[in-house]
């Protein structure tokens, strides 16, 4: 890590970062925390769409080698996965642990203790997959491991349907920002992740997010430090709408921000019965979307040398 950069979370004091802890917790006893603003007391055994209550809920972690080259650098992103999600797609690769609820409970000290944990094995970040639902948990626990030493950044990995008042709370405390950008068509949210308003949510949750951290800055190695870094899965027959995912990310937020548009997809979960997610999208699918993208101007494509 450079001997000039100070991770977000350290910038804070104690009390502020306890603060923020409150205001988060506060939000479990009438849950808006994302779009869906579910309104149930999570504090008192009730759960909304996500199925989550009050502690963390968490299915596997340890370094992932298979990050963006960005996070993993030479030891790795240290992944935390969490149980359930706010969004529902059909074609979700870790289905297992969104919809089907694996993983299980663990005390906030043992959260801290695996952030602390994957640190000294080396990982260059903590990266929090699917963190939506369970934010003020996180909150809680990143403050008990700051106090024992945690000090890499910290990685908001999500789905793109945020609450911008829920992503407030997390100003100063997270340091790269990684969400998905799913797609640019309401009808498509709808059919697909049971969020008609998906598009209008990501836009404005992106934007709030390029407001807290900026461009995606990197060390003389590469590994990254700060800002923002969008992910947009090329779906079959065009479903994501990538044309303007692209020119919003270049004309609305910024030409330079760093963006996977990833072609990794295949069929799996319920899209079997729904297609064309029955099948796997072409390298010319993906190549046409790469395209797209360079000619909206975006200049920090991952895997492309302008």
């Amino acid at each position: 890590m450079s001997q000039d950069f100070t991770v977000a979370y350290r910038t804070l004091s104690p009390a502020g970062l306890r603060e923020r802890v409150r205001r988060a917790a506060e939000v479990l006893g009438h849950c808006t925390l994302c779009p869906r603003s579910c309104g149930v007391d999570r504090t008192s055994g009730q759960v909304g769409f996500c199925r989550t209550g009050d502690k963390p809920l968490i299915a596997s972690w340890g370094p992932h080698l298979g990050e963006e080259r960005p996070l993993v650098g030479h030891f790795g992103s240290g992944t935390i996965f969490f149980s359930h999600c706010n969004l529902g797609c059909l074609f979700c690769q870790n289905w297992s642990i969104s919809h089907g609820g694996e993983g299980r409970e663990v005390t906030f000290e043992k959260l801290a203790q695996i952030m602390l944990e994957l640190q000294d094995s080396g990982c260059h970040n903590i990266n929090f997959v699917t963190p939506t639902h369970q934010m003020p948990m996180i909150l809680r626990s990143v403050a008990l491991a700051a106090e024992k030493g945690l000090n890499v950044p910290l990685v908001y990995n999500c789905g793109g349907y945020e609450s911008v008042e829920a992503l407030r709370m997390l100003d100063g405390v997270v340091d790269i920002y990684m969400p998905d950008f799913k797609y640019a068509d309401a009808r498509t949210g709808l059919a697909y992740s049971n969020a008609e308003d998906y598009p209008q949510y990501v836009k404005t949750a992106i934007k709030e997010m390029h407001r807290q951290v900026g461009d995606l800055v990197m060390d003389r190695q590469g590994i990254a430090l700060r800002g923002l870094l969008v992910r947009h899965l090329v779906l079959p027959g065009g479903l994501a709408g990538t044309e303007e995912v692209v020119r919003f990310l270049s004309e609305e937020v910024s030409p330079h921000t760093y963006v996977n548009i990833m072609n990794q997809y295949h069929p799996c979960y319920e899209t079997f019965r729904h297609p064309p997610l029955d099948r796997r999208t072409t390298a010319l699918e993906h190549r046409r979307a790469v395209e797209a993208a360079l000619r909206a101007g975006l200049e920090r494509i991952d895997g492309v040398t302008l």
